[in-house]
Parts: C-alpha cells; sequence; structure tokens
C-alpha cells in the first residue's frame, strides 16, 4: 500500500495541472464522470494516503488501496485497470486500481488536517491526547490508525517501532512518556526520511528491519509475524525492542 511520503511525491508531479481546465475524463470508476471535464483543477490536497483534487464545485478523492498507482502523460497499465484519466491542455493524469470518488467540495471541511504526519498543520499534541484516550490499543495499531497518524503505513510502522525499541504488541497506556514521546515524533520525522530516501531511490537500502531476517544491532533473527486489528506483517526483534504491557 502506498504510504504518505509517495503520495506527496505524486502531489508534486501533478502541481504542473494546477490552475488548468480537465478538457476530458474518462475512466472505469463509477462515479459521474460527465461532471468532471469543463472544471478547473484549482488544488492538490493530501490528508495520508488519500489524494483531494479540488475542483470549483467537487473533489476528486482518490486512495490508492493495496495495489493501486499513477502515471503522467503516458498510459502505463491496461485499460482494465484504469481508473481515471484527466486530459489537460498541458498534460494526461492517470489514476489505475484505485478508489475514486466524486464529492461536493464541502467534505474538505470535514477532516482533521491536523492529523497528517507529513503536513504543515501536524499537530503531535492532539496526537497524544488521541493516544491517551486509547490506553489499552496496541503500539502496532496506534501507528496505522489514520485518525491518529495519517499517512503511516505498514513499513513505516515497523521501521518506527524498531528505532524506539518499542515491541509491537506494546499498548499504549503502559508506555514511558519518554517512549510515548519518541513514538509521536518518530511516526512524522521517519516519515520524512521515507520521503527524501523514495526520491533517491534508496528507500530499501535504508529498512533496518521491514522484510528483513536478522536485527542490525544484535544480530539475532528478527522475529515476523501478522499482528494487530488490521493483521498486517510485523517485523521486529525481540532482544532489542521492549515489550510494555
Amino acid at each position: 500500500m502506498p504510504e504518505g511520503p509517495s503520495i506527496l511525491i505524486l502531489k508534486e508531479l501533478a502541481t504542473k495541472f494546477i490552475g488548468k481546465e480537465i478538457l476530458a475524463a474518462e475512466g472505469n470508476a463509477k462515479i459521474e464522470m460527465e461532471k468532471i471535464p469543463g472544471l478547473t483543477f484549482q488544488e492538490y490536497k493530501i490528508f495520508g494516503k488519500q489524494s483531494y483534487l479540488v475542483c470549483q464545485h467537487y473533489t476528486i478523492r482518490i486512495h490508492l488501496l493495496l495495489f493501486g498507482s499513477y502515471s503522467i502523460d503516458e498510459l502505463t497499465k491496461p485499460e482494465r485497470q484504469l481508473r481515471l484519466h484527466l486530459k489537460f491542455a498541458n498534460g494526461d493524469l492517470y489514476f489505475y486500481s484505485c478508489s475514486v470518488k466524486l464529492l461536493d467540495a464541502a467534505v474538505l471541511k470535514e477532516i482533521d488536517w491536523n492529523a497528517d504526519v507529513l503536513s504543515d498543520d501536524w499537530k503531535p499534541s492532539k496526537a497524544r491526547k488521541k493516544l491517551k484516550a486509547q490506553p489499552g490499543m496496541m503500539v502496532c495499531d496506534a501507528l496505522l490508525d489514520q485518525n491518529i497518524f495519517s499517512g503511516v503505513g505498514n513499513i513505516i510502522k515497523n521501521e518506527v517501532l524498531f528505532r524506539i525499541g518499542v515491541h509491537p504488541e506494546s499498548v499504549i497506556g503502559k508506555l514511558p512518556p519518554k517512549k510515548l514521546s519518541a513514538l509521536i515524533f518518530e511516526a512524522r520525522n521517519y516519515s520524512f526520511d521515507f520521503l527524501r530516501w523514495k526520491k533517491e531511490y534508496v528507500l530499501k537500502k535504508n529498512w533496518l528491519v521491514h522484510t528483513k531476517k536478522n536485527c542490525p544491532k544484535c544480530g539475532q533473527p528478527l522475529t515476523k509475524k501478522h499482528l494487530g486489528l488490521s493483521n498486517r506483517r510485523t517485523f521486529y526483534c525481540e532482544t532489542d525492542q521492549k515489550l510494555y504491557a
């Protein structure tokens, strides 16, 4: 599943279409496609893993889900995977195997932009408050909760927990204050590291535990389990990541 930093890269690539009229729209997304041509693409907003293509009265929401992708100026996937193609005078924007919704622009007012870890509006104090309200939640679930850490995905989850030395099955209410602060800080900090490495094409080279076999600290075999409410793949070290439960 594409994580927040990958969506931010998409936003940056699509900025050339801002202010341009949408000349045509096609694809197999089940939306009222006929309402899109003639709209002006005014702003590209992101909230975690979701893109919002803001027009006058409508917002096109794109969620790449597990296997979604995009391309610019070139059709790179089979037609059956094409959910939405937006044509502009200066190029084309394609979205594949994703969720597409045509929403009223008012939906943007309902979003808690402070929860996006990559946003200038990010507020760690709100994240702390939300975490303290769920003391029984496991940290592996907390990091993937898009209402708390919008944009954080499974890779970031695994790497953050290793960085701060916390076992994924630890519960929020048992974390010492310093560990809770570290969790909140690294959720954002690692996301920006992810963004930088992604742009430099060295992301996988910098993974410490995700998909790895041995701990880079102690050398012992890493544990791989499917944990939490989402049952996502989790890689961690039983020795170097302490369980707070």
